[in-house]
């Protein structure tokens, strides 16, 4: 348990500046921290007063955290900034390469992280002085991994800033790959396999009705939509805005792919953001889909937003093959006969519908919540979707026909 005994209070007639550094400070480790925080907090410390430590940290935890796994950054961070010397030596060596021995030091875990790059960013530990006559320590490298492969392998929610920085820019880069559709419609081509009677006969009157060559055609190819629906409740907040990045990388795609991507948000409610995500600039896309969507990190109503997809959306983009990725952990308290109908509709009018769940990431996951077991009956693939990794395995369901994922497998555990 954090304890603020000891925690000093700057008496230096610079409070508010001080409280504008911290929460740069809380903006860098992942907390949604805005100007409008910034001039309630010092506010609420007017009003409040510091005389009590434990007053002062209270009063800047609620103006500044509105997750319950925010305290944890929010803690660590407000030890190092109002001075804790102690914790602050423990904090740079998480930042500095170790040689483990017996006394190891604790591993830290992603909170202390992220506060540690957020007051020490760009800070180097001193690396120690050998004595003279010292033993030379080696190290055997032969089992690591390189830094792009730990990123690949690594859980977006355990993800410190700077990783999730590096992932985003690489989600960038990635690529979906698609299979263009044979459609009905033909063109004139010289290596056709489909006769065009019509062209003959035009040919043939041109030379006084001989028929000299036998003209042919060949069916257009034609590229499908892509559909994605992501879950931004509470229980996806950590990976949904990151996906969402994803999302819009596929928007922006250039050259030859997709035929549209369209690209909807829902919680308790569905919102259509596919005009935000094909804003070139992704920062403000995500501003702009953050305004249009109200439900963020709020409850989930699965059964109900899927309803009113099929209702009012589906007609207009599921049309000429259009493939759905449904992006949600499947959490959902709701009338689970209503989810079933509602999936099965959904699967019967799309190409393909893929079920991205990061709640597969475990190895013990089983398809014990009625949500997941009302959805995985009526989807054709069910994969994991955590970490870069998953995304890149996505391309081996898009491509091929059969590929179901662990769906067979979990529904085994089911009928089990």
């Amino acid at each position: 348990m954090v304890t603020f005994a000891d925690l000093p209070v700057p008496q230096d007639g610079k409070l508010a500046e001080n409280i504008t550094h911290f929460a740069r400070a809380l903006r860098k480790a992942g907390l949604r921290v805005g100007t409008g925080r910034v001039v309630d907090a010092i506010r609420a410390v007017e009003v409040a007063g510091f005389s009590e430590k434990r007053d002062f940290y209270a009063t800047l935890q609620a103006c500044f955290v509105s997750k319950p796994e925010e305290r944890i950054v929010f803690a660590q961070i407000f030890r190092l900034y109002w001075r804790d010397p102690q914790f602050l030596e423990h904090m740079m060596g998480l930042l500095t390469p170790m040689v483990r021995g017996v006394n190891e030091t604790p591993k830290a875990d992603a909170a202390e992280r992220r506060a540690a790059e957020a007051l020490l960013d760009g800070a180097e530990g001193d690396a120690p002085e050998m004595e003279e006559g010292g033993e030379e320590v080696e190290f055997d490298a032969t089992l690591t991994f390189s830094s792009e492969e730990k990123l690949r392998q690594a859980d977006f929610e355990q993800m410190t800033t700077a990783e999730l920085a590096a992932a985003k820019r690489a989600i960038a880069r990635l690529d979906l790959p698609v299979k263009p559709i044979a459609s009905r419609r033909t063109r004139p081509s010289a290596l056709g396999h489909v006769p065009d009677w019509r062209g003959t006969m035009r040919a043939a009157m041109r030379s006084g009705g001989d028929v000299q060559r036998l003209a042919l055609r060949e069916r257009r190819n034609r590229w499908p939509n892509l559909v994605a629906l992501c879950d931004i409740s509470g229980s996806m907040s950590s990976y949904s805005r990151v996906l969402l990045h994803f999302l819009h990388a596929a928007s922006n795609a250039k050259g030859v792919g997709w035929a549209r991507v369209h690209s909807f948000t829902f919680g308790t409610s569905l919102t259509n953001i596919t005009r935000h995500l094909r804003h070139r600039d992704v920062d403000a896309a995500l501003a702009a889909t953050g305004k249009e969507a109200q439900d963020w990190e709020g409850g989930t109503r699965i059964g109900a937003c899927l309803h009113a997809f099929n209702r009012d959306w589906s007609r207009r983009v599921l049309g000429q093959g259009a493939v759905v990725l449904l992006i949600t952990d499947g959490l959902d308290r709701d009338d689970a006969d209503q989810l079933a109908r509602e999936a099965e509709r959904l699967r019967l009018s799309a190409r393909k519908l893929i079920w991205l769940n990061p709640l597969l990431r475990w190895d013990g996951f089983a398809p014990r919540a009625q949500g997941v077991r009302a959805l995985l009956p009526n989807v054709d693939s069910f994969r994991a979707a955590h970490n870069i990794s998953s995304l890149e395995a996505l391309a081996v369901a898009l491509t091929r026909a059969d590929d179901q994922g662990d769906k067979m497998r979990l529904m085994q555990m089911m009928e089990g």
